[in-house]
């Protein structure tokens, strides 16, 4: 695993551990309407945890098209992740 330098955001990477799985779904607890899931993964250490994760999200409902989306999570020291922005990106 790539250590990440301060203020820097580490090169995407497709490995996603258990840890930063387990981060993602702690922060969507709850959320409706659109399934995302995790294809790669960056991250930046600032005070907690930027993460940067590319993802694959789909619509809750019949037919609903596949989208890539950019998921954007900051988690704390001590305390739960809370998404920062999701960014639908353009076909």
């Amino acid at each position: 695993m790539e250590t990440a330098k301060l203020g820097a955001y580490t090169e995407y990477r497709t490995e996603i551990t258990n840890e930063e799985i387990a981060i993602f779904d702690k922060a969507f607890e709850g959320f409706v309407g659109v399934q995302y899931k995790p294809i790669a993964v960056s991250t930046q250490v600032v005070a907690g945890m930027n993460y940067s994760f590319f993802c694959n999200s789909k619509g809750v409902y019949p037919d609903a098209h596949t989208t890539p989306a950019m998921v954007e999570i900051y988690k704390p020291i001590d305390k739960d992740p809370r998404i920062s922005s999701i960014k639908i990106c353009e076909r």
